[in-house]
């Protein structure tokens, strides 16, 4: 019997050496729409892209493998991805929701539910007590982010997939930050992964691509044939493109948590940082619990600068290897301001609920040399420092 892979050589060596027709080591891109019946009546394995297409099947069996689900369904983006996730949810169900989630999906969730599409609680999924309230109440899906964006809050993925087993409801967790590579929140209990592809698994911020991973093959039929009707099945070429990227996740996210680590104590010894939120300091709240499911820390942080807007904005100016930007998990760092990027169609008052305040900055670390980002970090942050006296 042969010994099970590794997912580090699932994610390098799936579908390579397996073309029949030429040989090709790196599998081929398969971009046609359409495909050829084999008679009257008789189609072959593929007949339309829009259900199902080499290519795109290949990204979906390997992301299914490395998040150990049975079936994986690839979308057009992250926001997709959640969106086929909440089409379980009929008008009358309930759905629980961190209130501190990505302001992307925050909105998503609010607009579904103004339209009548289903109920939804956004709930702290840190506070205990509000957590059984919200059970109490027998929602029909419950979504979890850990960690969180971009407060990096983690949250216990087996003892809320407990308590959703109790109530009769699905979990579905977005492992966006940290990938495969250093969670698997189906292991712990969950029934759907969700994934932008656009970050980590992508890695190279050239592709707007999303995932859903499930546990269960019946929900996963189900959910296929929804992305099919609607449409929203991502492209072969990003699937290509996408698969590619997957081959290096492995060592590009264990390199930038190295960096992210030496920036994360940096930022703690910096007179202009005023907290820092990652995982992986042993003074975080979600530390115990992120080094009981987790594999590793990642390589995204974020902190509240000791500095006013002028501060910032000197900050921010004088950096030369962060570059101002929304989106997270390439090669290259990036720094964003959530109040006024990712999360300003939370509006304030969801924001302040949140904790999300106007002086937080996420990083996304990237394959830079870490001396380098940290020399980048600390002059700039003099330079904010020097401006406020």
């Amino acid at each position: 019997m042969s010994k099970t892979k590794s997912p580090r050589t699932v994610s390098v060596s799936q579908g390579i050496a397996q073309d029949t027709a030429f040989g090709a080591v790196t599998p081929p891109v398969y971009l046609s729409s359409t495909y050829t019946f084999e008679d009257f009546g008789r189609a072959r394995q593929h007949e339309y892209s829009r259900t199902s297409n080499p290519t795109r099947d290949q990204l979906a069996e390997t992301l299914a493998s490395l998040e150990g689900g049975v079936l994986g369904i690839v979308t057009a983006s992250g926001m997709s991805a959640l969106d086929l996730a909440l089409s379980i949810l009929q008008p009358h169900d309930l759905l629980l929701a961190p209130h501190d989630c990505y302001g992307g999906s925050y909105r998503l969730i609010q607009g579904r539910a103004e339209r009548g599409h289903f109920r939804t609680l956004f709930v702290d999924q840190n506070n205990r007590t509000a957590l059984r309230e919200a059970f109490a109440l027998r929602p029909r899906l419950v979504l979890v982010e850990t960690p969180s964006n971009p407060l990096m809050r983690v949250v216990d993925i087996a003892a809320v997939a407990s308590m959703a087993k109790k109530a009769d409801a699905k979990l579905a967790v977005d492992n966006t930050f940290l990938s495969p590579a250093l969670q698997n929140p189906l292991r712990l209990g969950a029934d759907f992964v969700i994934h932008s592809t656009t970050k980590y698994l992508n890695g190279h911020s050239d592709v707007v691509g999303g995932a859903l991973v499930t546990a269960d093959r019946a929900d996963g039929e189900e959910l296929a044939a929804w992305a099919s009707l609607t449409g929203i099945t991502g492209s072969p070429f990003d699937a290509y493109l996408t698969l590619r990227g997957l081959r290096t996740l492995f060592p590009r996210i264990e390199a930038q948590q190295r960096s992210a680590t030496a920036i994360a104590d940096l930022l703690v010894a910096h007179p202009a940082v005023q907290k820092v939120f990652y995982p992986g300091l042993a003074r975080d709240p979600g530390h115990a619990i992120a080094s009981s499911q987790q594999k590793g820390f990642g390589a995204m942080l974020s902190f509240e600068a000791n500095l006013g807007e002028a501060g910032r904005r000197t900050f921010i100016s004088s950096l030369k290897l962060f570059t101002l930007a929304e989106s997270l998990g390439g090669v290259e760092s990036l720094i964003a301001h959530p109040a006024t990027m990712t999360h300003l169609g939370m509006g304030p008052a969801a924001r302040a609920t949140a904790g999300i305040s106007d002086s937080l900055l996420r990083l996304s670390v990237g394959l830079e040399e870490t001396q380098d980002l940290i020399d980048d970090l600390s002059e700039a942050l003099d330079a904010g420092l020097a401006h406020e006296r």
